[in-house]
């Protein structure tokens, strides 16, 4: 039986959203956002287990955050987003799952059937990740002023969990190391591997200002 392990990424600082407190560990709705996300892949049964990547200094946030949940020890990340998953990675290398979902710990609204749709695509592709067409018109734009409009035919806004075959999304990420890639998908891309897309959801919003908290709250 193929194993798949969830890699949750909670090691930023969120200093976006402002307030003393990364995002990952404020409460929506009386639950933290980082316990909100580890129960929706802990419940899932296409996911084996769920490892947790968080900063060196929130040690007493993510045990605070998760208290009565059963999970092995959190994963030290590093500087960047990148070098946080590559970090994760390397440490599950030693028992090594068949695949890896890795999930920005700030996207607390996955639903099982957008989990089950990266998972069906990997049986056939070395990546998949979720996404949704562009509807609004874009603009590109230099000091405020509108230079063009950009064609939005073929362009898709990314989500997460972006689901790899572990091998392929590890050796990428090894390859790929001090470079700056603003997604896995981005990573395996650079080192010639194919990513597909699956249907995504609108629902499955990245908590990343104050008013994304906000409308979070309602959902």
């Amino acid at each position: 039986m193929s194993k798949t392990i969830a890699l949750i990424v909670a090691a930023g600082r969120g200093h976006r959203l402002g307030g003393a407190l990364p995002k990952q560990y404020l409460p929506l709705a009386g639950i933290t956002v980082l316990r909100r996300t580890v129960q929706l892949f802990q419940a899932h049964p296409g996911i084996q287990q769920v490892r947790v990547v968080i900063h060196p200094d929130d040690a007493l946030l993510y045990a605070e955050a998760l208290n009565g949940i059963d999970l092995p020890a959190p994963i030290h990340g590093g500087a960047t987003r990148q070098d946080s998953v590559r970090l994760g990675l390397e440490a599950l290398a030693a028992d090594a799952p068949d695949s890896v979902l890795i999930q920005d710990a700030a996207r607390p609204f996955a639903d099982a059937a957008l989990i089950d749709r990266v998972l069906d695509a990997l049986a056939d592709h070395p990546g998949a990740i979720p996404a949704i067409a562009v509807a609004d018109t874009l603009k590109r734009a230099i000091d405020g002023r509108i230079e063009t409009t950009v064609p939005r035919t073929g362009l898709y806004r990314a989500q997460t969990p972006q689901g790899f075959r572990f091998a392929d999304i590890l050796a990428a990420h090894r390859a790929c190391a001090g470079q700056e890639l603003t997604d896995d998908a981005s990573v395996l891309e650079a080192a010639g591997q194919t990513v597909v897309l699956v249907e995504g959801a609108e629902a499955n919003v990245k908590i990343t200002t104050a008013e994304d908290m906000m409308r979070a709250e309602t959902l």
